[in-house]
């Protein structure tokens, strides 16, 4: 994740105060309890990037893809939070970590 990416997000936090909870974290929370962890089909490409592809997400797909599996795991967790509208300061709380 990029540090403007993650700086704009904590300038959002600020502003919004440290209670408030974007609406798309109780949606996340929902989604979660309602149907469990959303699955990913993992797979190396020709060129060398990994991709990754939601196996059971019911709103459609999340399609992520890195250079390294490292890199990938945070692009699928973004990725998710994305999904949700829900900002990148807030993953501990969508223990989406």
């Amino acid at each position: 994740m990029s540090l403007i990416k993650q700086a704009k997000d904590q300038i959002i936090r600020l502003i919004l105060g440290k209670d408030s909870v974007p609406s798309g974290l109780f949606e996340l929370n929902q989604y979660f309890r309602n149907y469990g962890p959303i699955n990913f089909s993992f797979e190396k490409q020709e060129d060398g990037q990994f991709v990754a592809v939601s196996k059971d997400f019911r709103y459609g797909s999340i399609i992520s893809s890195a250079p390294t599996e490292a890199e990938l795991d945070e692009k699928v967790k973004d990725a998710i939070l994305t999904a949700f509208e829900v900002p990148s300061s807030y993953a501990k709380e969508a223990a989406v970590i």
